[in-house]
Order: C-alpha cells, then sequence, then structure tokens
C-alpha cells in the first residue's frame, strides 16, 4: 500500500494513511475517499494492518463521510458508495499476473528439479490459473489443467492442452511433481495422495486440510498475499490504478 500511496500522489491526489506507517494519525472523517487494505480484515473484527499491526477496528468506518466512497478488498461493508475491488475483472486479471509469476518462483526455488518437462497440475481455469497456465507453457511443463465446465475443455483443447475433470483431482495426484491449485474447493480429503508432489495452494479457502498437512509432512503450503509479497511495485501500482479509474467513476456520478 506504500506504493498505491505515492502512486496516487503522483495522479494528484492528497493522500493521508492510518495504519500503514508507525506514527501516521490519519482521520478518516476527513477523507473523501477510504482505501482500505488487501485483504480489508482477516478477523471480520478488524482492518488488516501487516505493515504496522495497529489495531484497527472495522467499526472506524462508521466515522467516514456518509457520502465517502470506501474502497473494500474481500470485504463488504454495507456503507453507501462501497466498492469491493476485490470483485473487479480489471484488479483480479492484472492482480492474477504477480500472484502466478510468485507461485512460479517459489516452485522454482522449492524443488530440486527444473520445471522443464515436470509433470504440472493446474486445478481450475479461472483467471490465475489462465496467466500460470500461460507462463508455464513457455516452461515446457508437462502440463494438465483441472476443469468443470465445458467451455473450459473447449478452451483447453483449442491450446493444445491435457486436461482432466477437476472431480479426479485427488485419483489422479500421484501422476504429477507439481500442483497449483486456485479453486476453493475441498480435493482433498486424504493428504497420502500428495506424498510425491509439491502443492502451492493459491486459493482463498484452501483445497485441504492444512492441520493435516502439518501431521503428514506433506508438501504442501498456503501462498497468501503473494503480490504484495514478491512484486510490491507492482502490486501497488495495480491498486492506484483500480482507485484512480474507481474514483473516476465515482466522479461521474455525482
Amino acid at each position: 500500500m506504500c506504493v498505491a500511496k505515492k502512486e496516487l500522489e503522483i495522479k494528484g491526489y492528497t493522500v493521508d494513511t492510518l495504519g500503514l506507517f508507525e506514527n501516521d494519525i490519519g482521520n478518516i472523517k476527513n477523507a473523501d475517499v477510504v482505501l482500505l487494505p488487501v485483504p480489508t480484515t482477516r478477523d471480520k473484527q478488524n482492518i488488516f494492518c501487516p505493515q504496522t499491526n495497529k489495531i484497527i477496528p472495522l467499526d472506524i468506518l462508521n466515522e467516514a463521510k456518509h457520502d465517502a466512497l470506501i474502497l473494500s478488498c474481500g470485504y463488504d461493508t454495507q456503507k453507501q458508495n462501497s466498492i469491493d475491488y476485490l470483485k473487479l475483472d480489471s484488479f483480479c486479471l492484472l492482480n492474477a499476473v504477480p500472484t502466478a509469476e510468485g507461485a512460479i518462483a517459489k516452485a522454482i526455488c522449492d524443488t530440486p528439479f527444473c520445471l522443464w518437462k515436470s509433470r504440472v497440475l493446474v486445478t481450475g481455469c479461472g483467471r490465475v490459473a489462465k496467466v500460470l497456465i500461460d507462463r508455464l507453457l513457455a516452461f515446457k511443463c508437462d502440463l494438465t489443467v483441472s476443469a468443470r465446465k465445458q467451455r473450459d475443455f473447449a478452451y483447453l483443447d483449442a491450446l493444445g492442452i491435457k486436461h482432466i475433470s477437476t472431480r479426479d483431482v485427488a485419483q489422479k495426484a500421484r501422476e504429477f511433481d507439481i500442483i497449483f491449485n486456485t479453486i476453493d474447493v475441498k480435493l482433498f480429503e486424504q493428504t497420502d495422495v500428495l506424498k510425491n508432489c509439491y502443492l502451492y495452494d493459491l486459493s482463498s479457502k484452501g483445497c485441504l486440510d492444512f492441520d493435516l498437512v502439518k501431521q503428514n509432512n506433506i508438501r504442501a503450503e498456503k501462498l497468501p498475499g503473494i503480490p504484495g509479497k514478491i512484486a510490491p511495485i507492482t502490486a501497488g501500482e495495480i491498486i492506484a490504478q483500480t482507485v484512480n479509474y474507481l474514483i473516476g467513476e465515482w466522479v461521474c456520478k455525482i
């Protein structure tokens, strides 16, 4: 968010902060636009402040002007003029790029073998998955994608990519060296099928019980917040671009 602040200032906005820096004292009562972090909250009680670990209750939003524009991420503020930018295709499509590239970078660092010729499964065929597919094809992986919808199978056929049904993922998991999961579905009730592969979970809710992962010494890892961790400049620029667009749309409606 520090980069987003700088980018918005470059675009001419006056930006104040609360919870972004140790000693910032931004007053939400003065704000025409309130930009909340990615994600807005992890516990549904307090605003997520990873840089300072400050405790800022979500109730503070009640202090905002009644006509202020509230921009949240993955949280419904139930306020007038509130937009959850995580639901915007424009934001999610751009954010999928650092998410996919970060996951691939993690796999490259973790595995004792090349992505080249590795048997790789991507579960799902959504925005993040499609960027993953594009990047992994460039690495010349032995790539398979799981999907549910006929249109996704047709898309994969058109690109000449092998595919399986998502309902068969657990049954076929042993056939892969690396699995990138992008869907919020519990795919693995038993973790023994994952003993010979590396699994990277990019979904919000997770594809398996990660307590079982720790107990059974499975090489599976949940990767939340990749863009801000591995590409903070790009992540900040994407947020600033999204905010600038939303403010423009909001102003046009006033």
